[in-house]
């Protein structure tokens, strides 16, 4: 992380201080290596934290209305600022006041009158861990193989893209897709080349879904989980026959398949405007069902689901053998 060069890359510390004379000395020690963001009361600070990217917030504690120790409260109980540090600049060094900051999740303190290289090494300190804290949790949400994210990832998309469905009164997809005999794709080519297939795979769905809010997972071994926003019932069935196109044109061969030459899938997909009868849980119970009864009907289809609406549709690949 470079605290030097282009302005847009360099993190932003907001500076929260009801003094004006405290926001004017912090902001001379930084700004020339941070870009820098003001708020003079708790409410303010709120909303430029929740609205803006900050990467680290330097909070006074003593504030009318709302004190540093309330704000600091609020901003660890939202999903979207609590990952934020926050470093209490103050004139309260008492033992027990450095122990109310802690214990609300500031991550340092720094006295007032401050020192310039003091504010300068925390900050750059905290930037740092704050960097490698954020790859090594990107990185824990990634499959090791193909380079995707991985279940966990899928997990947590699923459950907050739902509910925000639901809040929204909006259309929203789940699929999940398995590989056609996998097994005798590994016993017959080796689990190198079966690696291979699958990051290969990986590849053309994240090409298929295209969409920022789209996500693609691995869900084990050879199943992908897929995660749609604002799609229904005519939308994943569109999507399903890409599916099968992008993965045609990968001309993986498989020889050992009982239903073609080339690699196959097969894969449910249900479409609804969530409502308080459903659960992520009971979804994903749905989507497999689906995938189960395309692999006990000849594989290398997707059977799709409204479950608002009551549609159902096959779509089988023209994929077969000798294609």
């Amino acid at each position: 992380m470079s605290a030097t060069g282009n302005s847009a890359e360099r993190p932003t510390v907001l500076i929260v201080d009801d003094e004006s004379t405290n926001i004017r000395v912090l902001a001379e020690i930084l700004q020339n290596l941070y870009q820098l963001r003001f708020a003079t009361d708790g409410e303010k600070a709120l909303e430029i934290a929740t609205t803006q990217k900050i990467d680290l917030i330097l909070l006074d504690v003593v504030m009318p209305k709302m004190n540093g120790y309330e704000v600091c409260r609020r901003l660890k109980s939202v999903d979207a600022t609590h990952k934020i540090p926050i470093i209490f600049v103050t004139s309260m060094g008492e033992v027990e006041d450095e122990t109310q900051g802690f214990a609300l999740g500031g991550v340092d303190y720094i006295t007032k009158p401050v020192s310039p290289p003091v504010v300068r090494a925390r900050v750059k300190t905290h930037l740092a861990l704050k960097e490698q804290t954020d790859l090594l949790e990107q990185l824990s949400l990634i499959d090791f193989l193909t380079k995707i994210p991985n279940r966990r990832r899928f997990d947590e998309v699923l459950q907050r893209e739902f509910a925000s469905a639901g809040r929204s009164k909006t259309w929203f997809t789940l699929m999940i897709l398995d590989v056609d005999f996998f097994k005798q794709y590994n016993d017959s080519y080796g689990h190198t080349r079966g690696d291979d297939c699958l990051r290969e795979i990986a590849m053309a769905l994240e090409l298929t879904f295209s969409r920022p809010t789209d996500l693609v997972a691995r869900y084990g071994g050879e199943e992908f989980g897929i995660v749609l926003r604002d799609t229904g019932f005519e939308g994943s069935c569109n999507l399903v026959e890409k599916i099968h196109e992008n993965l045609q044109k990968l001309e993986l061969s498989h020889l050992q398949s009982s239903v073609a030459d080339r690699v196959t899938v097969s894969l449910g997909a249900v479409s609804l405007v969530p409502d308080q009868t459903m659960t992520p849980t009971a979804l994903l119970e749905k989507a497999d069902t689906l995938l189960y009864e395309a692999k006990e009907n000849g594989r290398m289809r997707g059977i799709c689901m409204d479950l608002t609406g009551g549609q159902k549709r096959v779509i089988i690949s023209n994929e077969g053998a000798g294609g």
